[in-house]
């Protein structure tokens, strides 16, 4: 865990074209990832966050890189009170959490035959902590849904809290 550094990489049965469209089409990602992200998807552009009616819009959210089919990038989303109370984060957590510095992702999708690889690096992260545990869970499942929603139509169901 003394990496500033967490990478998951999967195959799924698509095309980096659906990809694409599954990673910033806001009806897509609800579908498995319950957010919506309101941003023009270039360089620089802001994001907005919106989850289960709750939006988050910080400055500091913007798009880092954005080539359709083969590569995004942006700044990890702000923590705020209502987020923390909404996914009933503890407030020694979420304190925490807002300590850390601001974390980056970034999806890389490239054509492998009939499959398309898709590694999600999520860096800048402090080496040991609160983030790093909590995407380390929460990426695999997000992106196991992602590939369960392209390859049968069926995002997978949201694990009980």
């Amino acid at each position: 865990m003394d990496s500033d550094t967490f990478v998951y990489t999967t195959y799924i049965r698509t095309t980096p074209d659906e990809l694409w469209q599954a990673l910033t089409d806001p009806d897509l990602t609800r579908r498995y990832w319950g957010v919506a992200f309101e941003t023009t998807w270039t360089p620089g552009a802001s994001m907005v966050w919106e989850e289960h009616g709750r939006r988050t819009a910080d400055p500091e959210q913007v798009v880092l890189e954005a080539k359709p089919g083969r590569l995004l990038s942006y700044t990890w989303h702000t923590f705020t009170p209502d987020w923390a109370e909404a996914v009933r984060l503890e407030q020694e957590v979420y304190e925490r959490l807002t300590r850390e510095r601001r974390s980056r992702v970034t999806f890389v999708i490239e054509p492998s035959g009939d499959t398309v690889k898709l590694t999600v690096t999520h860096g800048d992260l402090e080496p040991d902590g609160t983030i790093k545990g909590l995407i380390g869970e929460g990426w695999p499942a997000l992106i196991s849904s992602l590939k369960s929603l392209l390859e049968t139509g069926e995002e997978l169901p949201e694990p009980a809290r």
